[in-house]
């Protein structure tokens, strides 16, 4: 069962953003690097608040990399790497130090899981520092969703080829590679995911945010 911090906050975003730049500027002091991954959606918001606590250096010193992504062009709106330069919060003129697209334009799934696992294993030496995630109101994170099949390791990356929400086609991140990272920062909003969180706070093996060993929890909800 993971540790869980709960944090209840009237700005939630601001608040994970301050807490993921906190962790990040833990990372850099103890080992010189970061490898981050992150999700889509709303949640990028987070990411924006935090980058406003780091400095050139720290960005410089970052391995970024998606969660999950959705198999569509990246100018797709369905795109969590297209959502995220769309919204400015990364900038090709303030790139971080690497980064690493779940899929290319062209792939096939086949050909993205190979060089994505290669990456993680060359680029990312097997593992994660900091997690940012979001959580559905289903209790999903990343692309895993509670009642469906998980790929076990050693696996770092798995295709997801029947979503229970469109687009149908993804890969995902294992929930064994996500647990390799110490520290992460799940956002909750909103009372449709109230039943969710009061899951994930139980410690409800189906979801898959427990078998992360260290989470800080932000949420809007009282």
């Amino acid at each position: 069962m993971a540790e869980i911090k709960l944090l209840r906050s009237r700005e939630p975003f601001r608040e994970a953003g301050r807490r993921l730049a906190r962790q990040m500027w833990l990372c850099h002091e103890q080992q010189g690097a970061v490898r981050l991954a992150i999700p889509g959606g709303s949640v990028l918001a987070a990411l924006a608040a935090a980058r406003k606590f780091l400095d050139a250096e720290l960005w410089a010193r970052t391995q970024l990399t998606w969660v999950d992504e959705r198999r569509v062009p990246l100018e797709h709106p369905d795109s969590n790497r297209g959502e995220a330069y769309r919204q400015h919060i990364l900038d090709p003129g303030d790139p971080p130090g690497a980064e690493l697209p779940l899929f290319l334009e062209g792939e096939d799934p086949a050909q993205a899981c190979r060089r994505v696992e290669a990456a993680l294993e060359k680029d990312f030496d097997g593992g994660l520092d900091v997690l940012l995630l979001g959580m559905g109101e289903d209790g999903h994170i990343a692309s895993l969703f509670p009642g469906c099949p998980w790929t076990p390791p050693p696996a770092r990356v798995e295709l997801v080829e029947h979503s229970p929400k469109p687009p149908s086609e993804r890969l995902s991140l294992t929930q064994s590679f996500l647990a390799s990272a110490p520290d992460a920062v799940l956002v909750v909003t909103g009372e449709s995911k109230r039943e969710a969180l009061r899951r994930l706070l139980a410690g409800d093996p189906l979801l898959p945010a427990s078998a992360l060993p260290r989470l800080v929890v932000v949420t809007d909800l009282n």
